[in-house]
Order: C-alpha cells, then sequence, then structure tokens
C-alpha cells in the first residue's frame, strides 16, 4: 500500500484511496491508448459500364486498411478471376461484379489479412521474411502466417 505524508501532520504516513491511485494510474497512460475506435471499412462505390467494373473508392479502402494497393488488387483480382488495373484513386476490373460481391470479397480480405487472428485487432501489417509472409500484431506483438496473395 502507497502512503503519503499530509501536509498538517508531520510525520504521520497517511494511506492513499484506491481511487486516488486509479487516477494516478490512468494519468499515465498516453491519451491514444484509451481511445476505443471501432474499425470500419468504407462501404465500396461501385459501378458497372459495360463489360467493366468500376471501384471508385478504392484508394481509400487501402488507406482504411493499411494495405498496399497493389496487394488488395492481386487478391480481388485472384478472387474474381479476373484483370484488374489501378487508375488513380480507383480501380477497373473486366467483367461485371456487384457491389455485394465487392464488399464481401473486401471483407473477406479483412478477416484473412488484416485482422489479428489472437486479438481481433486491424492494427496489424504483412512482413515477409524468406519466401513466408506474416501478419505481425502492434496491438499484442502476435506473429502469424498468412498466404501470399
Amino acid at each position: 500500500m502507497r502512503m503519503c505524508r499530509s501536509s498538517g501532520d508531520k510525520g504521520s504516513p497517511l494511506p492513499i484511496g484506491y481511487d486516488e491511485m486509479l487516477k494516478e494510474a490512468y494519468s499515465k497512460i498516453p491519451s491514444d491508448r484509451l481511445k476505443h475506435e471501432r474499425f470500419e471499412v468504407p462501404e465500396p462505390q461501385s459501378a458497372i459500364m459495360g463489360s467493366r467494373t468500376f471501384l471508385f473508392n478504392f484508394k481509400e479502402i487501402c488507406e482504411a486498411l493499411n494495405r498496399d494497393q497493389v496487394h488488395v488488387l492481386r487478391f480481388l483480382s485472384k478472387e474474381m478471376a479476373t484483370a484488374g488495373t489501378i487508375d488513380d484513386s480507383r480501380v477497373i476490373f473486366q467483367g461485371r461484379f456487384d457491389q455485394e460481391t465487392l464488399k464481401r470479397l473486401i471483407d473477406r480480405y479483412v478477416k484473412d489479412f488484416v485482422i489479428c487472428p489472437v486479438c481481433k485487432r486491424p492494427d496489424t501489417r504483412i512482413m515477409k521474411e524468406k519466401r513466408l509472409h506474416f501478419l505481425i500484431c502492434d496491438a499484442c506483438g502476435a506473429r502469424s502466417p498468412v498466404r501470399p496473395v
């Protein structure tokens, strides 16, 4: 138990209460650790024009996921079995794909390549060591293997 001296009573230690110790402990925690922001991926904004599908907010989605655009495009192209090209902040896929399909695939990408399987937080990054890829969690320190795209 921590003790402190009162200014009026010389030499007699008084115990600090639990509430005071808790306030002091919280004051020493960095403010960014106390935030509990919910991880949200933007809804895909797409349009089908002819035989091509345009995903207009592709760059915004990649920034929210904290992933390289090429990695996300490679995953989506492989899952849809089509070619895709990045054009500024959007991506163009060969073929007709509805918005629900794009959302489902982005959700699967998040589950497989973004969310930590140990602590379920999105604070991760992908590292390549030799020929293996690992999902490194900055929140809990877990290191999980992921399949290459």
